[in-house]
């Protein structure tokens, strides 16, 4: 495994890049802002490499980014309805940054810190310190994220983190996944499998209502693989919400610390296959429908709505105000533990 380091500014100072390639020649670039990725480098079923992760010209353009691209948002990602959550009869107030709603950890969140990073072998190690408070959240968090790259084109990230007192956490990976390369159109054509007979609905300002719906007979029925197009613009009033799909679904027979099939997403036309596994109870598929407007991309296009799809394995959205989801509570003498494995092969 070859390991190339690189250093460019940005406004909140100088970002550290790691590309890992191996024998094949495939190669991952992480990136000590947000602990994210920039770049995957895998091959068709010709053989011919390409970028098929989304991202920017300017590694200065990742700052507080809309899209969040690549990054790890935190401390909690996905929403929190009204930024309000209660631990122990104890009331917390976040930054709104989403309509009424908290994202992605708050305004700047992890995903706009510059993370402590080393490299080592076939793995990039990033940690980050959360003070008590940041962002309105409680307890002094340590954070650890790493990813490892084989010689099979897998990336495994491995998440953990400890709190002096309790709190909430919820970590992901936001890449968005173009399997025919980034800036060669949208992802429509792709075909999605979820590992998934039922979803979480939301109200208007997308808040899980608390129910489990089934996915039968709905566009959201992905048992199956289907186009990812085939269904968006269905009379469905959940599509209507988001304009598209920006959901979270629940991984059928999921068990805590094991690694379950959540996905697959398959290009016919390049015949890309990304496999997704992970520990964590649901999947969150966001078609990147407000991507237009993005900085300009790293083949020098401007991004359009649907380019890039991000599959983002991770608890449930606003589980803090849901006693029914999988908790997402971390306390005193507790390690948070999830792994995230993207697996690209070709048919």
């Amino acid at each position: 495994m070859d390991i190339k380091t690189n250093r460019v500014k940005s406004p909140l100072g100088d970002i550290t890049l790691y590309t890992l390639k191996n024998n094949s020649g495939a190669s991952v670039t992480l990136s000590s802002l947000g602990a994210g990725i920039v770049s995957v480098v895998v091959p068709d079923r010709n053989g011919k490499m390409d970028d098929v992760v989304l991202g920017y010209a300017d590694a200065a353009d990742y700052v507080n980014d809309g899209p969040c691209a690549g990054k790890t948002p935190g401390r909690y990602a996905n929403r929190i309805a009204l930024g309000h959550f209660k631990i122990g009869g104890k009331e917390y107030t976040l930054a709104t940054n989403n309509g009424p709603n908290a994202l992605h950890g708050g305004p700047t969140g992890f995903m706009n810190r510059i993370w402590k990073s080393e490299a080592k072998g076939s793995h990039v190690k990033f940690t980050y310190h959360s003070a008590d408070g940041e962002e309105g959240y409680p307890g002094n968090l340590d954070v650890t994220v790493i990813y490892s790259w084989n010689e099979q084109n897998e990336l495994t990230i491995e998440y953990s983190a400890e709190c002096d007192s309790k709190t909430v956490i919820n970590l992901t990976n936001h890449a968005y996944f173009n399997l025919n390369g980034e800036g060669n159109g949208n992802i429509l054509k792709h075909k999605l499998k979820l590992n998934a007979s039922s979803y979480l609905p939301t109200d208007k300002t997308q808040i899980p209502t608390g129910e489990i719906a089934p996915v039968k007979g709905t566009p959201m029925d992905f048992v199956n693989a289907k186009e990812i197009g085939a269904e968006i613009n269905a009379d469905f009033e959940p599509l209507k919400i988001g304009k598209g799909y920006d959901h979270c679904w629940v991984i059928d027979h999921w068990r805590k610390h094991t690694l379950n099939q959540a996905a697959e997403l398959c290009s016919e036309e390049s015949g890309r296959v990304l496999e997704v596994l992970t520990t964590q109870p649901g999947t969150q598929v966001y078609t990147g429908n407000w991507l237009a407007g993005s900085p300009k991309s790293k083949s020098g296009k401007d991004y359009q709505d649907y380019d890039g799809v991000a599959i983002e394995c991770q608890g449930f959205p606003d589980a803090p105000n849901h006693k029914s989801f999988p908790c997402q509570l971390l306390g005193p003498g507790e390690v948070y533990e999830q792994t995230i494995v993207f697996r690209f092969k070709t048919k």
